[in-house]
């Protein structure tokens, strides 16, 4: 018998394996100061900040698209911070008032003052970045693996769908993840789901831990195609109507809370457009992604678009909205649908700072004066989106004040050369429902930018910053680090009362209130000299034992009187010298009654106590008085 060839098996074997087994091939190599990985709300704000604060920066983005939850997601109607217009949130939000004619052109839906069409937002995120000549963005590569030399993240790798593969090396690495993949990768400790009350001290909290997270949304946005259209879409296999029945009014579910039209009016967009992302037997759809691989969250993330795709055939044929379809003109995508799902909830790092819902109750009084490291503000409310078909006990959420975010939740414990933006920054499950929202992870990603470049610029470690530079940096941003309602960046004394705020000489007064919960300083309030005491003995140790403050108003030869003894001794001529450039109203006089702006402004311009260094838990870590 003669023997057989092999080498057409050999070729073929070789054109199998160089067809099906490519290696991955690096396209490209870089080298930055700053590494974004994910291009969402809070890494588009910290690759924009840490380029316009010096450092050579870089994104890399999974979708074409810059802005996550706010833009690829769909999720375009911000919740909360309208009445704290700060940093790039303020800054976005112009934006959108200059393309639409206003704020009133915004204002279309009842779920938020601020609703946008989410392109828009893609393309005004990617006209602020085009002005930045220290940013490179580079889009379509998804997170591959983190770079590390022992405990230090140096840098990532990505991967395109054409199997590319990219390397970046950096001084510093940002985690903007929708999930905190990275910081995963990294090594880095990390919570997922709901936590006991004995792991995070909060009487709200369950009594057993919960590996229980937040509900996803597969958005959509919709739109009026004009009376007499038909725009329904194919009948979904998985349709079962009687999952929405209950989504709004209809002699089926008489008892629910709105009516379809207020339903659909919840997210309604500018141009005849609404966003579709209802919790109340909705699109709200549950599973937890956290740990899969990325095939395996395609295929989740699948299943909650078919729910999405059911609840629009629902809206068309059960409501008899069939002119309103999938916009065609908002997402580049075959099915019209967004980039990626809303996610609520991922990782959440453990960090130097653990930011739970006792520091919102009551952050002047915890023993930890974390309040004073704040980068970033928030005023909404604890909430949280449970599927109904879990059993989990019931838990009472309280009341919140508007609030700081710490800077040490932004900085992992057991990991350097990371820093963690997005929503994965440290903070309890319950705590988490307040500050995911969009305008304030987006100020919290600016403040991971110039905490980015500072680290990159001075070559030091996220713990080991000045504090204090740090957030005179993001005030010269015009953003808050203290979320005071009544002092807003165009006022004159804004960032004396900032700065005298994050001292806790003068503490502001945190009031909950329903969607948008408040902290005032009251400025024009006039202030006794036993309420100065009090606040000075947070911060000079020499007013300790002094016993002579009455609750007579405050005048200024009273102040001068007690500011001297915190070593800084003022001549009333000083003051009087002085009084024009501080632009009070009133004029001059020793025994003038002083409120709380002219107060902070004074202590701020003579003591200038917040330059005194803090460390991470807000502990002073020098002040005149202990000399």
């Amino acid at each position: 018998m003669p023997k057989c060839n092999s080498y057409p098996r050999l070729f073929v074997l070789f054109i199998f394996t160089a067809i099906f087994c490519q290696p991955l091939i690096y396209s490209q190599s870089y080298k930055t100061e700053v590494l974004v990985v994910g291009g969402g709300t809070g890494g588009t704000a910290a690759g924009i900040q840490s380029a316009r604060s010096g450092a050579k920066s870089i994104i890399v983005e999974e979708t074409s698209w810059l802005g996550g939850m706010i833009t690829s997601a769909g999720v375009s109607a911000t919740d909360g911070n309208h009445t704290l217009p700060s940093g790039i949130w303020q800054e976005f939000r112009n934006e959108l008032y200059k393309y639409y004619g206003g704020a009133e052109e915004v204002h279309t839906g009842w779920v938020s003052y601020t609703l946008f069409e989410p392109h828009v937002a893609d393309s005004i995120f990617k006209a602020i970045a085009a002005k930045e000549s220290n940013l490179k963005i580079i889009y379509n590569y998804r997170f591959l693996n983190v770079l590390k030399q022992g405990n230090k993240v140096t840098g990532a790798e990505f991967i395109n769908n054409e199997n590319n593969k990219i390397k970046i090396n950096a001084k510093i690495v940002i985690d903007a993840t929708e999930l905190g993949d990275v910081l995963k990768d990294a090594g880095a400790t990390y919570d997922v789901g709901m936590e006991s009350k004995a792991y995070t001290g909060e009487a709200c909290a369950l009594d057993s831990a919960y590996g229980i997270i937040q509900d996803i949304t597969y958005a959509a946005i919709l739109k009026d195609f004009g009376k007499g259209a038909d725009k329904t879409i194919p009948r979904p296999a998985a349709y079962d109507s009687t999952l929405f029945t209950c989504s709004c009014k209809t002699d089926k579910c008489p008892n629910a809370g709105s009516n379809p039209q207020q339903m659909l009016d919840y997210g309604r967009l500018p141009n005849n457009k609404y966003m579709i992302n209802w919790p109340e037997h909705g699109n709200d759809y549950y599973v937890n992604a956290i740990e899969m691989d990325y095939a395996q969250r395609a295929k989740a993330y699948a299943a909650a678009k078919e729910k999405t795709l059911c609840f629009v055939y629902y809206i068309q044929n059960s409501l008899g909205y069939k002119n309103l379809g999938l916009a065609d003109d908002e997402f580049p995508t075959i099915d019209k649908l967004p980039f990626i799902p809303y996610n609520r909830e991922g990782r959440r790092v453990k960090g130097l700072v653990r930011f739970t819902v006792n520091d919102l109750l009551n952050p002047y009084s915890q023993q930890k004066k974390v309040y004073r490291t704040s980068v970033s503000v928030g005023d909404y409310p604890i909430d949280q989106h449970i599927v109904e078909s879990f059993k989990v006990p019931d838990r009472k959420f309280p009341g919140v004040p508007s609030f700081g975010i710490p800077l040490g939740c932004l900085i992992p414990a057991n990991t350097s050369g990371l820093i963690v933006a997005e929503k994965g920054i440290s903070a309890s499950n319950i705590v988490n429902g307040a500050t995911r929202l969009q305008p304030c992870v987006l100020l919290t990603g600016q403040a991971a930018g110039v905490l980015a470049s500072l680290c990159a610029s001075e070559n030091i470690e996220p713990k080991d910053i000045d504090i204090r530079e740090l957030q005179k940096k993001l005030l010269d941003c015009n953003a808050y680090i203290m979320p005071f309602i009544d002092m807003k960046p165009d006022d004159p004394d804004f960032k004396a009362i900032q700065r005298i705020g994050a001292t806790g000489i003068l503490e502001g007064a945190g009031v909950p209130c329903g969607w948008e919960n408040q902290t005032w300083f009251y400025p024009e309030r006039e202030i006794s000299q036993y309420e100065l005491v009090q606040g000075l003995k947070k911060f000079y140790t020499t007013y300790d034992n002094y016993d002579e403050a009455t609750g007579e108003t405050l005048t200024i030869s009273s102040l001068l009187k007690i500011l001297s003894l915190s070593g800084n001794k003022v001549a009333l001529s000083q003051v009087k010298q002085d009084w024009d450039k501080f632009g009070f109203s009133k004029s001059f006089d020793e025994n003038l009654n002083l409120n709380r702006r002219m107060t902070a402004v004074i202590i701020d311009y003579y003591l200038q106590p917040f330059n005194n260094p803090v460390d991470i838990y807000g502990n002073v870590k020098f002040n005149k008085a202990s000399e």
